[in-house]
């Protein structure tokens, strides 16, 4: 099998269950920036110790974001085609990133303030990934139906990310901090 088509050539791409859409258009940018914001949770998970908590709890939630991707990937009308928790995100898969921030929270004490990214490399890399999970929700805007659950889920996406940043760095630096003191 190939990996080129040539389908696309014509400045169009194929949409999950069938048709196609502009390259350019509503659904093709924002999985394009989900698919982004999994590649970044990738880049900080390479960094993370081979089975620690933080590397299964990133290869979920990449897992996750194929679900998500497939969901925004599918034409409007082929919606009833797509199966909960496989190709359609649920509510179950906003309340569980819910779990998880309140249970990850509790670890630490919470900057009150702005922080500086980059304490460490694991936690820029998560905030990196954080910041393209709030463009693909920005972008997702745009292209999801009445009632979907990508935007509750990428706009818990990031708060979780945020999270995993903070527990990773230990002590944040803020914006008020001089150093790392």
């Amino acid at each position: 099998m190939k990996v080129y088509t040539r389908k696309g050539d014509d400045g169009t791409t194929g949409l999950y269950g069938g048709g196609r859409v502009r390259k350019d258009s509503a659904a093709p940018e924002a999985y394009g920036d989900v698919d982004e914001a999994q590649a970044a949770l990738g880049v900080a998970r390479s960094f993370a110790e081979p089975g620690s908590e933080l590397d299964t709890i990133l290869i979920a939630l990449e897992r996750d974001l194929w679900v998500l991707m497939s969901e925004l990937a599918t034409d409007p009308g082929n919606r009833h085609k797509l199966k909960a928790g496989a190709t359609l995100v649920t509510a179950e898969m906003v309340e569980a990133l819910e779990v998880r921030i309140d249970e990850i929270s509790e670890r630490f004490e919470m900057p009150r303030e702005f922080v500086v990214p980059g304490q460490n490399q694991i936690a820029g890399f998560l905030d990196l990934a954080r910041t393209v999970v709030r463009r693909a929700e920005r972008r997702s805007a745009a292209a999801v139906v009445e009632g979907s659950q990508v935007g509750p889920y990428l706009n818990r996406l990031s708060d979780l990310v945020f999270t995993l940043a903070r527990w990773q760095e230990g002590k944040a630096l803020t914006a008020r901090d001089h150093g790392n003191d």
